[in-house]
């Protein structure tokens, strides 16, 4: 058993923690997951390991620390397919202020934080006067497009939190599908270390399982897989984020093909798969198992309906991980917990390139 240990906030499936195992070798001490159904999953795969429930009511000063926290607080409101409300106090989103309070009690020797896209360019404060001092200038982490001037962005709002408590931070966005899925899913992943510790490698091993079977020249990540990410140092505070800032509006997707990762020949069964053959096809080698059917005649009169199965399936899960009955979850639930969830392969190739950035760096 590995002696570094992993905090897991807003856990869902606890897809990030995966990632983490796969690229670092540590194990999971406690879940924080207040949703009654993912907490089911987790229940049912780690039934010894505690979760805490609600991040609202746990008294960090009283919870065991931990060399790892990981985290996708929620989404919901600066998702670009939600309302847009913001990383502000009333919102959902921003239940980030708790995750920064453990961060601050724990002062864990490494973090690691998953969101949307949207959080590039949601908003987080409603008046100019509330800006940080780094939101001066061009190509800052802030929108000047709204009527009362510069605001900071929910992307700076976290850079600038998590410097504002000692870390300095490395970050990226890449696809599902850099990691071989047969689907886009953008998402950012962030990294941040105490800032006396950034550069040393911090004894980051990754290695081992890392992101083997699903990524290709992690050893050229910087340049590969820069298409967006920077760094900032918590020690210059609003200079590092002017240094490692995403132009606003200028923010580009990771503009290539996935890599070749095998192809399965002769795998199709019964289904015919068109032109998305190929996708599929790369993501059972990536898996090692075959696509379930994507639909299930278990509407009403017998429809088809989007398979839970398939959708796990495409998240890169094993069979069952949400969706065994002994769970005991309805289909909507298994449906949303997974909708929620983050890719693990995916997840695994960020924090490989994060991680190997710095030690490139160093």
């Amino acid at each position: 058993m590995s002696d570094l240990t992993i905090g897991s906030l807003f856990s869902g499936y606890a897809g990030l923690d995966s990632a983490v195992q796969q690229v670092i070798d540590a194990e999971t001490a406690w879940f924080c997951e207040f949703d009654p159904a993912p907490s089911k999953v987790l229940a049912h795969h780690w039934p010894d390991i505690p979760n805490f429930g609600d991040i609202t009511k746990v008294d960090w000063s009283t919870v065991e620390p931990v060399d790892i926290l990981t985290g996708g607080f929620p989404c919901t409101d600066v998702s670009l397919a939600g309302a847009r409300a913001g990383l502000n106090a009333d919102t959902r989103s921003g239940l980030w202020s708790e995750f920064a309070k453990a961060i601050d009690v724990l002062r864990p020797p490494l973090v690691v934080i998953e969101n949307v896209r949207g959080l590039l360019s949601a908003r987080t404060v409603d008046e100019v006067e509330e800006t940080s001092d780094m939101e001066w200038g061009t190509g800052s982490v802030g929108d000047t497009s709204w009527e009362r001037g510069s605001v900071l962005n929910a992307f700076g709002r976290v850079l600038g939190d998590l410097a504002g408590l000692g870390y300095d931070t490395e970050w990226c966005g890449l696809r599902a599908a850099d990691a071989g899925a047969p689907h886009g899913r953008f998402r950012v992943f962030i990294v941040a270390r105490p800032y006396s510790t950034h550069g040393d490698g911090g004894g980051w091993e990754v290695g081992g399982q890392g992101a083997a079977g699903f990524r290709a020249g992690v050893g050229e990540s910087a340049r590969d897989f820069g298409a967006i990410g920077g760094t900032t140092a918590a020690d210059t505070r609003g200079v590092g984020l002017q240094e490692g800032r995403l132009p606003s509006g200028q923010v580009e997707e990771i503009a290539k093909p996935a890599h070749d990762f095998g192809i399965l020949s002769g795998t199709h069964g019964h289904i015919e798969w068109g032109v998305y053959a190929p996708a599929i096809e790369r993501w059972q080698s990536v898996l090692g198992r075959v696509a379930p059917s994507p639909t299930m005649p278990d509407g009403r009169n017998e429809a088809h309906r989007l398979s839970p199965q398939f959708v796990e399936w495409l998240m890169g899960l094993p069979a069952g991980h949400v969706t065994d009955p002994a769970i005991g979850l309805t289909r909507n639930q298994q449906l949303k917990i997974l909708g929620n969830g983050v890719v693990p392969q995916q997840a695994a190739l960020a924090l490989s390139i994060l991680l190997q950035r710095e030690q490139v760096a160093a």
